[in-house]
């Protein structure tokens, strides 16, 4: 059945771009509402966004989504992957700002506090996305494809010049808690050397080396080290299930995604929607529930991070 979290749900941070102030609340919401931001700064004639792979407006280091009359909100990834890897289909996120707030950088913040208030089961079924035949996309040596799988699998492909993180190849199948088990305590990342270049584009302007891991040659120069050895391959697959997130409904498909970020993730969902061949909603009986990501969830999954 579809689920929605039991009670309001509060975060306060900063933007990791704008690093402007922000306090988010996740708010319960009926079945059949969907994923909705709210932009509770704005006094306008419609401040609720769609979390949707058809607004998204920009796609540079995040993802932000935009509605008709032009209220956005950035750097919805890690929530939004925290919400499907919970298996919450409906929720309306609040936020008095740009931008999401970046605790420390992955999604085991948001699930552990959504688990703590706890999950609310919904009188309307799960509907899914199932993946008939091939969609590719490509820019330059980055791609992504979708293929037919019977439920959601991942796997995922990166290469940067520096030691630390150097190429990096993880698969695993997101059912069952895995996605809290494995990958929501992954941090975003970057390197040294980009964080000059960002910050004169107006962007990482609430990056802490607390809140990304930043890595310089060899050296990873955030406190603590690394959560994993390979935790830069492991956050892109967080991102990636936030953004395909986005298409509304779980997917069931196996995603591979070869220097893939936001952006091409995001196209992979438009090439998908445009052909009509491509995928076919499906209501889900108890087998196709237990393999969504969500289905099962212990609190116990949640790994103890710093």
């Amino acid at each position: 059945m579809q689920k929605t979290v039991k009670g309001p749900v509060r975060f306060v941070g900063v933007g990791l771009h704008s690093g402007t102030p922000v306090t988010m609340t996740i708010k319960p919401a009926a079945a059949e509402t969907g994923i909705w931001f709210r932009r509770t700064d704005l006094r306008i004639s419609d401040n609720m966004i769609a979390a949707r792979w058809n607004a998204v407006t920009d796609t540079m280091l995040c993802t932000r989504i935009e509605n008709e009359v032009g209220a956005t909100v950035s750097t919805i990834e890690h929530i939004m992957a925290a919400l499907a890897g919970c298996g919450i289909q409906n929720a309306v996120v609040e936020v008095d700002g740009p931008e999401v707030p970046i605790l420390d950088g992955s999604a085991a913040v948001f699930v552990a506090a959504l688990l703590d208030r706890g999950l609310q089961e919904l009188d309307a079924p799960v509907r899914i996305f199932r993946v008939l035949k091939t969609i590719q996309v490509r820019s330059g040596d980055a791609f992504a494809r979708l293929d037919p799988a019977a439920s959601l699998e991942m796997r995922f492909h990166i290469d940067f010049p520096d030691e630390a993180i150097g190429t990096q190849n993880k698969e695993m199948t997101l059912a069952n808690g895995s996605f809290v088990r494995e990958l929501c305590d992954s941090r975003t990342f970057c390197r040294q050397a980009d964080v000059a270049a960002m910050r004169a584009q107006g962007l990482a302007l609430g990056g802490t080396y607390e809140n990304a891991v930043v890595v310089e040659g060899a050296q990873v120069l955030s406190p603590g080290g690394l959560r994993h050895a390979d935790e830069a391959v492991r956050h892109k697959m967080l991102d990636a299930l936030g953004d395909l997130a986005l298409a509304g409904a779980p997917i069931l498909g196996r995603y591979t995604g070869v220097k893939a970020g936001h952006a091409i993730t995001n196209m992979l969902l438009h090439a998908m929607f445009a052909d009509p061949l491509a995928v076919r909603m499906e209501t889900c009986d108890a087998a196709l529930s237990a393999v969504l990501p969500g289905a099962h969830l212990q609190k116990s999954d949640l790994r103890l991070v710093a």
